[in-house]
């Protein structure tokens, strides 16, 4: 049996003890899960609709914060959130998200949370699972424009472009140190999170291979909690279709981070409130003084929201873009989360998009819904025959 961890991952955040305990239930989980199809359909179809719920209103929840964002839905007649949002005239959600508003939808609009899931695959497409952060680099140099990311990404850009040798992008080497991108004020942010669910799609059963994958993404631009973040959500997206219950998958994808991170704490946090009323109110109270794009406490409100649905997408969604903070990015991993469930995705939210999927990378502008879950099931089985013949 073949499992990547890193020598960093080894040296800082394990000790031989969660390792052994780390591969036995690897093992464990690789005995029963098989690639499915219609759970990698669910995840790129709850993931691009939980990112159009949250589009349209992204600039209003950084703007007007929660209060505002509250007001708007409770104007539109949207609360609870069980659709897709209403775009009332005049409003700055209509002057920036019409395209995305109930009534008005013709495809899924570029995003970048789309933006990187595809990434994501086309990098697992040309090196498989031994791409190397330098690899995502050069996809990122090759595919990503530079005027698409924000915050940690586009300072770790910065200092790509600034420092690399000119063959770099060719396969040169870098020229410079890569740890020297992730060196930025925003590299705890979520950013990296955001980039990370694939890795889990395409595991199966695998947790431990999809955080070593996410880790080495998320690296480029992200340190710390902002690794770790990244590192849960694959390792979750990995443990859901081979564990019993949400909760089991919770736990096994714990095992991937160390127990006293912060990451750790917000998951452990976001679950406790599952029953709560005031979820919302003591997640704010708990982080006040925290960025909106910080990756703890959007962890926390992802976690809550799936934890809370009792199984209904639209309540999981939905929960997770009226609670505000970073709408479009949580509505997107917890519906992709929320699809690797085994549960349906109801027509009432794909149906408005039309399988058409906007795209914002070079040398694409609209993919299918059918070609993307196509070429991820290649990958996924890929991945598969390979870590089947590695033990």
């Amino acid at each position: 049996m073949f499992i990547l961890i890193s020598d960093s991952a080894v040296n800082n955040e394990y000790n031989i003890y969660r390792i052994v305990a780390l591969l036995r239930e690897e093992l464990r989980l690789l005995q029963a899960v098989t690639v499915e199809p219609t759970r990698i359909r669910n995840a790129w179809e709850g993931r691009i609709s939980g990112c159009m719920l949250g589009k349209p209103v992204e600039v209003l929840s950084f703007q007007e914060g929660r209060a505002g964002l509250e007001a708007y839905l409770q104007q539109a007649n949207a609360l609870p959130l069980r659709d897709y949002v209403p775009a009332l005239q005049g409003s700055l959600v209509e002057q920036l998200g019409r395209g995305c508003c109930r009534g008005h939808m013709e495809r899924a609009e570029p995003d970048d949370d789309i933006n990187y899931t595809l990434l994501a695959l086309l990098l697992l497409e040309e090196k498989g699972t031994g791409f190397e952060t330098a690899d995502v680099a050069r996809a990122w140099l090759r595919l990503l424009p530079a005027g698409a990311t924000w915050t940690a990404e586009r300072a770790a850009y910065r200092t790509l472009l600034c420092n690399m040798a000119d063959e770099f992008v060719n396969g040169d080497e870098a020229g410079f140190d890569l740890d020297e991108c992730s060196d930025n004020d925003y590299n705890e942010w979520i950013g990296a999170q955001i980039r990370a669910d694939l890795y889990g799609w395409v595991c199966p059963g695998r947790p431990a291979l999809a955080a070593e994958l996410a880790r080495r993404d998320a690296s480029l631009s992200h340190r710390g909690e902002g690794v770790r973040g990244a590192a849960f959500i694959a390792a979750l997206g990995a443990a859901i279709p081979a564990t019993e219950d949400l909760d089991a998958a919770i736990d096994a994808a714990l095992q991937q981070i160390p127990h006293g991170s912060e990451a750790a704490a917000a998951v452990r946090f976001g679950r406790e409130l599952s029953d709560d009323p005031d979820a919302v109110d003591r997640l704010y109270e708990k982080y006040e003084r925290m960025s909106p794009v910080h990756t703890l406490n959007n962890l926390a409100l992802v976690v809550w929201a799936l934890c809370s649905a009792d199984g209904e997408f639209g309540a999981a969604i939905g929960n997770a873009v009226a609670a505000g903070l970073d709408t479009d990015c949580n509505g997107a991993t917890a519906g992709g989360l929320f699809g690797l469930t085994g549960a349906a995705i109801p027509d009432s939210w794909t149906r408005p998009w039309q399988g058409r999927i906007g795209v914002g990378l070079a040398g694409f502008t609209e993919l299918t819904l059918d070609e993307v879950v196509a070429r991820t099931v290649a990958v996924a089985e890929r991945i598969a025959g390979e870590q089947h013949a590695q033990h």
